[in-house]
């Protein structure tokens, strides 16, 4: 019954008019960031972070607004999938196998209609899994201590290594990054300044905003300038869009199945949707058998990989918002946010600001279907957004970001800072070191200080006090699997490469 009542109070939110034309708003531009290959939702929701404090959205207005991008921005990227052969980003890798193979055989609006049923189920199993899973979930947390957090953290950043870099050595060194960051400005115990070089205006720390639209939105920027001239065109031709109900109804088990494992492939911390993708379309792969023809072009091949990255984004919401911990780089951006807005992440948070949990989950339900409604009709207008050039996505985004960074901070330091770590991020890509390690060593590098301290102080300097309780060693052990588990797991299940067509 707590349930029930707290999503009336939620739908109660969600329905005000203003709260609702955000998640409409939010699906549209983010359908249209995820169509747009290259930008994904971490890209798309830092660059559109700014204008929440621009038009001054309180806590739970801005994470609905947002939110709605997430979820948009995972159903758009199915599209430049299937009908140019380029993921709109990594999740959508495993949707080219068999909807772009589907789209050259002359049924490309198929393909998207499918991708776009699998895609709300996915979400749909998602969200309720959060409305159901993240209370529980949070009244877990209440027994953890200092050193069941800190193993927690470690866990984060284990994992995360784990499965954004082909490289355990690259991503550890992005960490390391982020963790170094995280220390500059004056710490908390001692009262001293760390690793500010005597400039005043880093005695506060770096921002968090500053750093993500840095290395996000602004290195994005200098991506498309160093690839300017390589504009896309669709590869296949779109014709009448109609619904395949048939294809869509012997779909059902495989959407069921792949949003199950997304969903906990979500809920570990630093899996993400990628996994979630790759995962549900193996699983498919192999009960479907040789039969079932995988990667010529057929509608489990392409409503298994949409379902599992779908519910994979909704499941990486659980630990974000009941343990403080993101669960993909989407969601360290959207913990960066909440933080921003003086909002902590955590157990609490259900009980102290249950309006905030509730109006998103009820506002995450209604996108849901807004997003099925929308990308039906409406998915002839997305295709045409695929031909926008970078030279006219540039000003807009550079001046999102500039605009909105100034109008949160009002301080020039921070947008010169923000170049920097525009620069920071454009090198570590050529480099090929991930930065969603860094976000997570910025964002959590302080709570994972606090931690160590706290359990330091508590122990006497008792070392072993880390690994004193079943959920604190159970973490442990989990983070070491997770850190050492793909370097063998690369070796066996290497992921499918997209088809060279075009």
């Amino acid at each position: 019954m707590d349930i029930i009542s707290n999503l009336a109070v939620g739908f109660g939110i969600a329905f005000s008019p203003f709260t609702l034309f955000l998640a409409i708003c939010g699906c549209f531009l983010g359908t249209i960031i995820g169509a747009l290959p290259g930008l994904g939702p971490s890209n798309g929701v830092a660059i559109l972070i700014p204008i929440t404090f621009t038009l001054g959205l309180d806590a739970t207005s801005a994470l609905v607004l947002m939110t709605a991008v997430y979820y948009g921005a995972m159903y758009g990227g199915r599209i430049s999938s299937i009908l140019l052969n380029i993921p709109g980003d990594e999740p959508a890798l495993m949707t080219t196998l068999d909807g772009y193979p589907m789209a050259k055989a002359g049924r490309a609006g198929d393909a998207l209609v499918i991708s776009g049923f699998a895609s709300f189920f996915g979400a749909l199993f998602a969200t309720i899994g959060l409305m159901l899973l993240a209370p529980v979930l949070a009244r877990v947390a209440f027994l953890f201590g200092p050193a069941e957090y800190f193993a927690l953290y470690m866990l984060a950043f284990c994992t995360l290594g784990g499965m954004a870099s082909n490289n355990q050595a690259k991503a550890a060194l992005a960490a390391c990054i982020g963790l170094g960051i995280a220390m500059i400005g004056v710490d908390n115990a001692s009262g001293l300044p760390r690793l500010t070089g005597g400039n005043l205006h880093l005695y506060d720390g770096i921002d968090f905003l500053v750093a993500i639209v840095g290395l996000f939105a602004i290195a994005e920027v200098f991506i498309f300038i160093e690839h300017q001239g390589k504009g896309t065109a669709i590869g296949v031709k779109l014709e009448k869009v109609t619904v395949p109900w048939r294809e869509i109804w012997s779909t059902k088990w495989t959407m069921l199945r792949a949003s199950a494992v997304g969903f906990i492939a979500g809920i570990l911390p630093g899996a993400g949707a990628s996994l979630g993708s790759f995962l549900a379309y193996m699983t498919e792969k192999s009960v479907a058998g040789p039969k079932g023809k995988f990667g010529t072009g057929v509608a489990k091949g392409i409503a298994a990989p949409e379902a599992g990255n779908n519910s994979a984004a909704g499941g990486a919401l659980v630990p974000m918002l009941t343990l403080g911990v993101p669960g993909s780089g989407t969601t360290a951006v959207l913990l960066a946010l909440l933080m921003t807005l003086n909002i902590t992440p955590g157990p609490t948070l259900f009980t102290e600001r249950p309006e905030v949990v509730w109006g998103l989950i009820a506002s995450l339900l209604i996108a849901n279907v807004v997003l099925l409604l929308m990308n039906v009709p409406l998915v002839k207008l997305f295709v045409r957004i695929l031909t926008v050039p970078a030279w006219v996505l540039l000003p807009g985004v550079t001046m999102i970001s500039f605009v909105g960074i100034f109008s949160l901070t009002g301080s020039y330091f921070d947008m010169l800072l923000m170049i920097a770590f525009g620069i920071l991020g454009y090198v570590l890509r050529k480099l090929d070191i991930p930065t969603v390690p860094v976000i997570l060593g910025i964002l959590l590098g302080g709570n994972m200080e606090s931690a160590l301290r706290d359990a330091m102080t508590l122990s006497d300097g008792n070392i072993g006090y880390l690994f004193s309780s079943p959920i604190a060693i159970g973490f442990w052990v989990f983070a070491i699997a997770g850190f050492v588990a793909p370097l063998f797991l690369r070796g066996i299940l290497k992921k499918p490469q997209a088809h060279k067509d075009l």
